[in-house]
């Protein structure tokens, strides 16, 4: 469904939904101006988003010959439906370059083998790790193909009409996450960079040694814009945007508290292990009976919270056929010094 929720610029939301996702839905936006339009994001390359992406599109009656595509990072629910949106279309995709690096490294399926070794390193069975071939969104959901895409970097411009929409780069959630920011209205289109009623997930990446530092960083720097909207991925938006800023930072000071207990109680386990003594949001199931991809998901971020703590000297990780972590200081110290790096991030 297509629906109109903001003037000057002309701002249109199609609602995509996202089956069996507990994400729930894409907001797709449309930006138009003087017969030129800007689609920000696709969904799942899945039927039930097609349909619902093809419809709201079709209501808006763009012309084709002057809309654009501009994808906020390499997630399968934001770029899953990129080539069918735009094939045959003269339009250009935009998106960051390392996340469409990526993309084509997905599609070329070295890097899935080597996220499979990682997280059979990391604790998951051969036998989990197949079922995941077949079961995880990232993959089954994911374009059909490689596309061609302008590359875009922090503060590069794009314009709709009269109105010029600045790319942010706030890598953390994905190496090349983008938001876009129109400074003459204050609006900050936040990707999954800020998301008000769920937390983004920020998990381990081959590109970065420090991701969850960097999503930390990435918000102190989209705090310093002065945003009066702000248009999240998923989901709604009901609260001040600085509000929910400091309220994801806490969030992952909590879960670094939790990381380090765990680790004390636990020393020398691989993430799943860690991760399963967690406190994770499963509406009453335990750690065993949570969906196997979304196992995926909190392990993945759990490396993220690990890389954090090794990276500042405070844990170690031993490699073997099972990973092990270890704290290097007290957990008593170790929950110190996180107080007295979160300063930097308050």
């Amino acid at each position: 469904m297509l629906k109109k929720i903001y003037e000057e610029p002309n701002i249109f939301q199609i609602d995509v939904p996202l089956p069996d996702n507990p994400l729930k839905n894409l907001n797709c936006y449309i930006i138009q101006d003087k017969g030129e339009t800007l689609i920000v994001d696709t969904g799942f390359n899945r039927p039930e988003c097609e349909e619902a992406l093809l419809a709201g599109l079709k209501e808006l009656d763009a012309n084709w010959n002057r809309t654009d595509l501009f994808l906020t990072h390499l997630h399968s629910d934001h770029t899953g439906l990129a080539p069918v949106v735009m094939e045959g279309k003269p339009g250009k995709i935009y998106i960051s370059a390392i996340d469409h690096d990526i993309l084509a490294q997905h599609k070329d399926g070295h890097r899935w083998a080597a996220a499979d070794e990682l997280y059979y390193k990391e604790g998951f069975t051969r036998e989990q790790l197949a079922e995941l071939r077949i079961s995880n969104p990232a993959r089954g959901l994911a374009p059909a193909k490689y596309f061609d895409a302008v590359h875009v970097a922090d503060g590069d411009e794009i314009r709709v009409g009269r109105w010029v929409f600045t790319c942010v780069f706030v890598p953390g959630h994905t190496p090349g996450q983008m938001c876009l920011y129109c400074k003459e209205k204050k609006l900050m289109f936040t990707a999954d960079h800020i998301l008000f009623d769920i937390t983004p997930n920020i998990t381990h990446w081959a590109e970065a040694e420090d991701s969850l530092g960097d999503y930390l960083d990435s918000l102190v720097k989209i705090r310093s814009y002065e945003m009066e909207t702000a248009f999240p991925a998923h989901r709604k938006n009901e609260m001040d945007v600085y509000v929910r800023i400091a309220q994801i930072i806490e969030h992952h000071l909590v879960r670094m508290q939790e990381t380090v207990e765990a680790l004390s109680a636990h020393p020398n386990s691989h993430a799943t292990e860690i991760a399963a003594h967690l406190k994770w949001s499963m509406r009453g199931k335990t750690w065993a009976e949570f969906p196997l991809s979304q196992r995926w998901f909190a392990v993945g971020e759990t490396m993220a919270h690990l890389d954090f703590l090794v990276v500042r000297g405070m844990a170690e990780k031993t490699e073997g056929e099972r990973n092990a972590y270890r704290l290097l200081l007290s957990a008593e110290a170790c929950n110190q010094k996180l107080e007295e790096i979160w300063e930097k991030y308050r």
